[in-house]
This record gives structure tokens, sequence and C-alpha cells, in this order.
């Protein structure tokens, strides 16, 4: 085994232990916002316990459907249509060469009819894996870019981390959801009506103020937990999508084409962003503000590759093109 092969097998298994401990931390911290939830609501420990159990429930419902439905809803979302081999020969022998490379069996190949150019890949496994592609990009890159493309998409297939953003996504959203619940809960009154009930105690009046803050600021850690699961696994991708094609130059240009694509990608929306290889919510648009960015720096990305062919970074105006379009 070489040595380059080696630490990508060593940078996979420590991504999924990183993936591991970051969907702990966010039951954790849905646990935790349950019981304060809980008690705020009852007043009672028994209360809040049911609470943590209904959270936890609930989250593990929807990690299950998640699991073995995700990858039909974020197909539908995006409404991606499955080609055939006649209908994208181009893209479906790409796909099936990398496939090969990588010692898996080929995804289901999806097209969607838009113009901008970006990609994904979702699924469970590589067993259960889809990976679609715009119409704008087909036609936009050259073999070498195409392939550049289908083999980081592919890499996020093989290191299993359509799973984990099928999973942290879910998770992320039952935080968010019980952030709402609770919030409007207190404006409506609800806090008082607890308060009232059980006589107005210190300590309850302290549990309702700390469920109004976890409320707040957990949406917000849920958040920065999803953006480090995506930006890390992005540079990965990068990294395993060049071991498949051997050629960094044609993810380094594709990169480069999708960033200075200025199309709107109409299908995309903040729960399925994180998926694409380039994020396809630009800077310019009404729906960009207050988010954060769910990928590195593209100019970052492109210097990596760089690097690779022991290139020098990209400087000057080149560098501040890219900088701005991330």
């Amino acid at each position: 085994m070489s040595a380059d092969r080696a630490s990508f097998y060593t940078l996979q298994a420590r991504n999924r232990r990183s993936s591991l401990l970051l969907t702990l931390s966010v039951i954790a911290v849905l646990a935790l916002f349950g019981f304060v939830a809980g008690y705020a609501f009852t007043a009672s420990p028994a209360g809040a316990v049911a609470a943590t159990a209904i959270a936890i429930g609930v989250a593990t419902l929807l990690a299950l459907g998640s699991y073995y439905r995700g990858d039909a809803l974020v197909l539908a979302a995006s409404r991606a249509r499955l080609v055939s081999e006649a209908d994208a020969p181009a893209l479906h022998n790409v796909v099936r060469e990398l496939s090969l490379a990588a010692g898996m069996p080929p995804p289901r190949v999806y097209l969607l009819d838009d113009t901008a150019l970006n990609a994904f890949a979702t699924g469970r496994d590589p067993q259960h894996a889809s990976i679609a592609v715009t119409s704008g990009l087909l036609a936009a890159l050259d073999r070498e870019e195409l392939q550049g493309v289908v083999g980081h998409e592919l890499s996020h297939v093989r290191n299993l981390d359509i799973r984990f953003a099928l999973l942290v996504g879910v998770l992320v959203g039952s935080i968010a959801l019980l952030a709402d619940v609770l919030l409007r809960w207190t404006w409506w009154g609800g806090a008082g009506r607890s308060r009232n009930r059980e006589g107005g105690g210190g300590a309850q009046l302290i549990i309702v103020v700390l469920a109004v803050l976890l409320a707040i600021v957990a949406p917000i850690f849920a958040r920065l937990v999803q953006l480090a699961v995506s930006r890390q696994r992005e540079f990965l991708a990068d990294g395993t999508g060049v071991e498949l094609t051997r050629n960094p130059a044609g993810l380094e240009r594709a990169l480069a084409k999708i960033a200075a694509d200025s199309e709107v990608l109409e299908v995309a929306n903040r729960a399925t962003q994180h998926l694409y290889i380039v994020n396809p919510i630009k800077k310019f648009e009404a729906r960009s503000k207050g988010l954060f960015s769910t990928h590195p720096p593209i100019l970052e990305r492109i210097n990596r590759l760089r690097a690779l062919r022991a290139l020098p970074p990209l400087a000057g105006g080149a560098e501040e093109t890219l900088a701005a379009l991330d």
C-alpha cells in the first residue's frame, strides 16, 4: 500500500470518528434541550425526564426515516430526474469508470435541468447511492473536469459522507424545531402561566430563562456542528477524488468554472445546500442573508489541489475574483 493511499485511509478513519462524536454531541444537546424545555413546560422533574425521552425518540424516528428515505426526499426536492446511459452517455461512462476505480457499485445517475453549474451525491451507503449533476455542468465541463467532479462526489459516497450528511441534517433540524416551539410557547405566555401554577418559584423562573437562552443558542450550536462536518468533508472528498482520477488539474479547473458561474440554482435551499460540491446559494441572493457558509473557500480548495502538483498558490486578480465568489 502506498504512503498516499495509507494517508487517505487514515483521514477517512479520523473523519468517521469525528463525525460520530459530532453526531453524539448534537444528540446530547437535544437531550439537554428536551430536559430543560420539559421542566419549563411542566415544572416537575418527571415531566422533564418524559420530555427528554420524547425528544430523543422523535429524533431517532426522524433519523431512521432519513436513513431509509432521506435520499428520495432530497432528489424529489431538487427535481432531479433519473437518466439512462442513452440520455447521458458521457456522464454514465465517467461514473462507471471511476466507480470501478473506487471499487464500488456505480450509483444511480440523475440530472437537474438547470443551467447553473453544480452537482451532489446522496444516499445511505455505496449500495444505495445516487449522484446528480446539473445540465449546465454537463454542458460546460470537458471530460477531465467532469471526472474531477464525479470523483469528488464518489468520494463522498465511498467515505460515507452522504450518510452522515443526512443524519446530522435531521438532528440539526430537530433542534431548530424544538427551539421554535419553545420560543413560540414563551412569547404566547406559556412560561408565565407555568410560573403562576407553581407559585412563581425562583427555581422555575431560572429554568424558564435557561430554556429561552437554550432555545436561542442551541440552533446556532447545531448549525456550527453541521458546518464543521460539511467543511472538513469537502477537503477530504477533494483529496480522495484526486486519488481516483490521478489528475488534480481536472478538479481544479472544474472548481474554478463552478465558482465563476453566476447562474442561480433555483431548487437549492438551506436544507440541501451542504450536499453540493460548491455552495449553490450565491452571496448576492436574498436567501443567502444570515447564512454561514457550508463549504470551505473555493480558493483554499483550489490552492490545495495546486500544491499536489507543486504549483504556487493563486495570487493577484485571480485570487480576488475567486475569494469574492465564495
